[in-house]
């Protein structure tokens, strides 16, 4: 299933996402040198609707047509068959940032064989550092999500930016499972086709490949806002919704995205139940267990925060809501060493 590439397959820098299956047969990896032989990892593509990482690429090569890359790069191009269509995944295709080693999937299927088979041949080669690059749907900042809370760990994530995301879960995402043995982040560039998050992913790029080392010693408290991820809300399947009114089970603003990395109160409304009785969500925490009633409780039929935090990556988008999540919870947490 996994397509191998030494050089640059002719096409690729001018190629839209939508037209790549043209030139890559499907998921790739391509191994490019550079003056220091431990090679940068990056991966882009997992959510084929999300070609952020494949403009910032493409722009980074080009700067470097007539000169060498300043460390080798081994770059994973993944769910190409979604991009042709704007998708972040098929039906019946697992999410390509769901299938790493590490994942709660029952069954394995060729997708998370390759995602091992990738793991396995970049531990070999000594990985400098790992960036997955990713757009999301809602109104979000620029922003880094690491799972290790190493110093190498967060100066890789501060050279992107000041806010900085910690999580655990969901599980089986690309930068947990090279977290094992090398730095690692996934990075949030904004919406799609915002020139800001192309510019911003491609200046990380180079100035990555550009690093010696990543130091050792504490990251500055100043330097970076940091996160904890502690839950997840998804409405079920069950539950009917939309945005706006309408005949359906929950009923949410049509602006609920303004909410994204701002500390709610407890009180704060986040839609309302129009049907039924309970509390028309579910919400998972860090550790796997339903934790519904300790974010929302229910007054009528209001829905609400029952205790102040911060959402992250709100969507608008109702296909992302049922193929991932409504969004994320968070906490401030504490700077390791600050």
């Amino acid at each position: 299933m996994l397509h191998r590439f030494d050089h640059l397959p002719e096409g690729f820098l001018e190629s839209p996402a939508r037209e790549l299956y043209r030139i890559l047969p499907g998921p790739s990896l391509i191994e490019l040198p550079g003056e220091r032989p431990e090679p940068l990892f990056v991966s882009i593509l997992l959510h084929g609707n999300e070609d952020v990482g494949l403009r910032a690429i493409q722009r980074v090569l080009v700067a470097h047509r007539q000169r060498p890359l300043p460390r080798a790069l081994m770059l994973f191009v993944g769910n190409v068959e979604a991009a042709r269509h704007g998708l972040r995944r098929l039906e019946g295709q697992p999410d390509y940032n769901r299938i790493w080693p590490g994942h709660e999937d029952e069954e394995e299927g060729p997708e998370h064989r390759m995602a091992a088979q990738v793991v396995a041949h970049a531990r070999e080669r000594g990985v400098f550092a790992s960036i997955d690059l990713h757009n999301n749907t809602g109104r979000n900042p620029h922003y880094a999500c690491v799972n290790v809370l190493t110093p190498p760990h967060l100066h890789l994530a501060a050279l992107f930016g000041r806010t900085v995301v910690y999580f655990l879960r969901p599980k089986g995402v690309q930068s947990m499972a090279f977290a094992r043995f090398c730095p690692a982040v996934t990075v949030e560039c904004g919406r799609v086709g915002e020139a800001r998050g192309e510019v911003h992913a491609a200046e990380f790029v180079e100035a990555a490949l550009r690093l010696s080392h990543l130091p050792e010693h504490p990251v500055a408290p100043h330097d970076l806002d940091l996160y904890h991820t502690v839950a997840t809300v998804k409405i079920p399947p069950e539950v009917s919704f939309t945005f706006g009114e309408g005949e359906v089970d929950l009923c949410l603003p049509e602006d609920l995205d303004r909410l994204n990395f701002t500390e709610v109160p407890a009180g704060t409304m986040l839609g309302r139940a129009c049907r039924g009785r309970g509390l028309p969500l579910s919400v998972v925490g860090e550790d796997g267990e339903d934790h519904t009633l300790r974010f929302f409780r229910r007054e009528g039929e209001s829905i609400l925060f029952a205790r102040p935090v911060m959402p992250s990556m709100l969507t608008l988008d109702e296909r992302v809501i049922r193929q991932d999540c409504l969004c994320y919870l968070m906490e401030r947490y504490p700077l390791p060493g600050g």
